[in-house]
């Protein structure tokens, strides 16, 4: 199945990242620091028993804390511009782990996506239904505490093949209201996304 045209112009933000490291706060940080601020992105119940993963003093992506919950939070990209860290069940970490071995190939981009897709079709790549995605973002945080400044947090549900036929869902983009994203597609997900009138 490939990309839908109509669909691919959302897909450049999803894996933009800053062409030079070691510009931001975020850039050096210890490894107590990126759990601080990784599972900050997990509901508060969630947090202590999340599985942590970030970077070391070399900017090699590794794993900070094993942990026992559900969860898997990701420390902000020591690469990347903007602010952001994210907790994605653990059922999905095969999908994101194959993410990451295609952009250390080259792939990027829709070419990246397609090929995820192309996976799951063939029965290769699990995305599990009705698995979810924690994003938080923010301007920066206090180096201090930890605490994210800005904080805007959204969800990702997965729902592979989901369609506006089967779910019931508006496939508009819209704040508050649940959509879906990329219908009738193995990237098909549930996108909650709630007020951004802030000043960012």
């Amino acid at each position: 199945m490939r990309l839908p045209l109509c669909l691919v112009s959302f897909l450049p933000a999803l894996v933009l990242a800053s062409p030079a490291a070691g510009q931001h706060p975020w850039s050096d940080l210890s490894p107590e620091m990126q759990i601080t601020l990784a599972v900050q992105a997990a509901p508060a119940e969630a947090r202590d028993a999340a599985t942590v993963q970030g970077y070391d003093a070399n900017g090699e992506f590794v794993l900070l804390r094993e942990g026992s919950g559900e969860l898997v939070c990701m420390a902000p990209n020591p690469n990347r511009e903007e602010f952001e860290v994210s907790c994605h069940h653990k059922s999905l970490e095969a999908y994101f782990e194959r993410g990451r071995e295609l952009l250390a190939q080259g792939i990027t981009g829709n070419e990246r996506t397609q090929t995820r897709w192309d996976e799951y079709t063939a029965g290769t790549l699990a995305i599990p239904y009705g698995s979810s995605n924690h994003i938080l973002t923010g301007s920066g945080f206090d180096p201090e505490t930890g605490a994210v400044r800005d904080p805007f947090l959204r969800w990702v549900v997965y729902t592979p093949m989901a369609t506006q036929e089967s779910t019931g869902l508006t496939t508009r983009p819209a704040e508050i209201v649940p959509w879906l994203m990329f219908p009738g597609t193995p990237g098909s997900h549930i996108m909650i996304v709630p007020p951004s009138n802030r000043n960012r």
